[in-house]
């Protein structure tokens, strides 16, 4: 049995904010939301894997150690919506009482991640509004090492493309190589992506209607790599994660990164 280590796809909402008085206003109403629900069922649905769903909050207050801890622990790691400054400590880790008296550092969790890859953690890499460069650049992958392990290359400009109309990705020639018999033929359209250029040594899967990527594999080391450029969960997903083709593309994902199909080495 494989263990994932989603991170990501969560969201609380506060409110609605009410203004009683110009003196008085009291927040009414706290609701936390896992849109991560659908990729952990979808990644489950084989009853061969466990997958484990965690908050970006989570994973950014992990205590020093406990990072090289998980990534020891878990073949997969996905990473959703989870902008590159989420890697850095939680700032309680600087104690202040020993400013000055010790210089204070941490191990860098970006390199442990990048090393784990090359080391055989297989890693996903999904869409968002704060994924691969972001929006307005927040997402920030590839001003970081993890540019290193993404079979694909950020923009360094905001690289949403969004559209009420939506997009539906096409299959490249070689895709069946990773994901056999995949049928895009009966999939809704998603409300948007991040775009992308392809890298070189690796493998462009689907693209969108304009030709930007939108599934991308290559291997780094012992580890394999998978992004796709879109939201495996809502607001982009809304449709997506209705879609009955929805389990059967991700469990191929998940195969070819343990070891099936071929792909990019």
């Amino acid at each position: 049995m494989a263990k994932i280590y989603y991170v990501g796809d969560w969201a609380v909402m506060l409110g609605p904010c009410f203004a009683e008085t110009p003196f008085n206003y009291a927040m009414k109403g706290t609701d936390i939301f896992n849109y991560g629900t659908w990729l952990k069922e979808a990644l489950e649905s084989t009853g061969e894997h466990q997958c484990d769903s965690v908050p970006t909050w989570e994973f950014y207050r992990n205590k020093p150690g406990r990072w090289e801890e998980i990534l020891n622990e878990y073949d997969v790691v996905i990473f959703s919506d989870v902008e590159s400054k989420n890697f850095q400590l939680d700032p309680s880790f600087f104690d202040r009482s020993k400013f000055g008296k010790e210089p204070l550092t941490f191990p860098d969790r970006v390199r442990l991640t990048v090393e784990a890859c090359h080391a055989g953690t297989h890693m996903m890499f999904l869409g968002g509004w704060l994924s691969f460069n972001g929006e307005m650049g927040k997402g920030g992958w590839g001003r970081t090492r993890l540019r290193e392990i993404l079979p694909c290359e950020c923009l360094e400009t905001e690289d949403l493309r969004e559209s009420t109309e939506g997009f539906v990705p096409r299959v490249r020639p070689g895709a069946a190589a990773v994901l056999p018999g995949i049928d895009l033929s009966g999939m809704p359209p998603v409300l948007g992506y991040n775009i992308v250029k392809p890298r070189i040594g690796c493998q462009v899967l689907m693209e969108w209607p304009e030709g930007h990527p939108a599934v991308c594999a290559g291997q780094f080391g012992k580890g394999r790599v998978l992004a796709y450029t879109s939201d495996p969960a809502p607001h982009w997903g809304c449709n997506f994660v209705y879609w009955d083709g929805y389990q059967r593309f991700w469990s191929q994902a998940l195969a070819w990164l343990l070891g099936g199909g071929g792909g990019s080495e």
